[in-house]
């Protein structure tokens, strides 16, 4: 139904930005569930009704992923229990609503439904919650009821591999351009959308065929990357998940609670880990003001309102671009434009009343959360 999504030349971008740079962005809200999710969950209900199941059980930060769930499922007869990182439940109310149409249901995490929630209410009152915390719930919901698996929409391998669908059209229309991208870029949470956009770019770079820079767009307040341990940790916080190699702030750190749900993740993808650690990929993290700022310039020159996550990766571009005026560089900039942003208007609201904030971590609370990093 959404495939393919072409590259866009962002003309009006480069137009305003006064930059020699070329900016393409491949766009993929072109779906009723508004995002790249889809490219995962529709494989993943497939594989979950060829194996018989009743239904599924996941976590969603900003709700693309359960939105995606939620349709695939609907799609596939399959029943769909949704746990929504809490901050993200009050803040789109009409995410949770579409998932609803859809036949999920959502629950707030972490919540008093499950045993690892309310021990995670009772170590810390009041939470926001966090993508960590919605995990250890779904995953304990799988397992405490017959016919139920849960399933995850960003950071393992299987799900970079669907995505990589994402980097497979683009590279297939650059090469019908002509056209070679220098710079690739792409927000980054648990990786899944950064991951298969460069997976066949990164392909090249690895064989000695090509060479490119892959960046890695990250909020100031959950930078995994930039300034995270690289460790074995928990995949979330209730340390029910199996161990994974990663650049990791700790399965005990909640993040702030920042409007690009989706990002505010602790860990990040093994497979981009492990690029990152061998240097064959950059990594930057970004304000939240910033990034509005970035988001509100896109919606004004290109016409698409885009999401928070993304957004990230749009500020990074803009700064790629910059750097070309200045240097009088003509660099090809590509950027992944992973969802729309029209039920993020809380946050757009709260970037113009001019009263969002930036929340950046101290070394201290990160070296607490490090603290209690599995001692292997």
């Amino acid at each position: 139904m959404f495939r393919p999504s072409p590259p866009i030349r962002a003309y009006f971008l480069e137009k305003a930005l006064g930059t020699p740079a070329k900016i393409y962005y491949k766009f993929e809200g072109n779906n009723t569930s508004g995002s790249h999710k889809l490219n995962s969950a529709i494989a993943q209900a497939y594989y979950a009704k060829a194996q018989g199941l009743k239904g599924v059980t996941t976590e969603t930060g900003a709700g693309q992923w359960g939105t995606a769930l939620s349709m695939a499922c609907a799609f596939f007869g399959l029943d769909c229990r949704v746990f929504m990182v809490k901050c993200s439940y009050e803040q789109k109310p009409f995410r949770r609503e579409v998932m609803r149409t859809y036949g999920a249901s959502v629950t707030p995490s972490p919540s008093m439904t499950t045993e690892i929630g309310k021990k995670i209410n009772a170590e810390h009152p009041g939470t926001t919650g966090s993508l960590g915390c919605a995990i250890s719930e779904a995953v304990e919901a799988a397992v405490t009821n017959p016919g139920y698996r849960y399933v995850l929409g960003s950071v393992l391998n299987q799900v970079l591999l669907h995505q990589s669908i994402i980097g497979l059209e683009a590279s297939k229309a650059f090469k019908k351009l002509g056209v070679k991208p220098d710079v690739i870029i792409g927000c980054a949470g648990g990786g899944s959308n950064l991951g298969g956009l460069i997976s066949p770019f990164m392909g090249e770079k690895l064989r000695g065929e090509a060479d490119y820079r892959f960046v890695a767009v990250e909020p100031a307040s959950c930078p995994s990357l930039t300034r995270g341990r690289y460790a074995y940790d928990y995949c979330d916080t209730g340390r029910i998940c199996p161990l994974a190699k990663m650049y990791t702030l700790g399965a005990d750190y909640i993040p702030s609670a920042s409007h690009a749900g989706g990002l505010r993740y602790h860990g990040m993808s093994s497979i981009l880990s492990e690029l990152y650690d061998q240097k064959l990929m950059e990594a930057v993290s970004v304000k939240q003001t910033d990034v509005f700022s970035a988001a509100q310039y896109f919606a004004r020159t290109e016409g698409i309102l885009p999401a928070p996550e993304s957004s990230h990766a749009i500020r990074a571009a803009i700064d790629e671009a910059i750097k070309c005026r200045e240097s009088g560089k003509e660099e090809t900039i590509l950027f992944g434009l992973t969802g729309t942003g029209y039920f993020d208007m809380t946050a757009y609201q709260a970037f113009n009343d001019h009263v969002m904030g930036d929340y950046i971590p101290t070394d201290d609370e990160l070296e607490k959360s490090f603290a209690k990093l599995p001692q292997l």
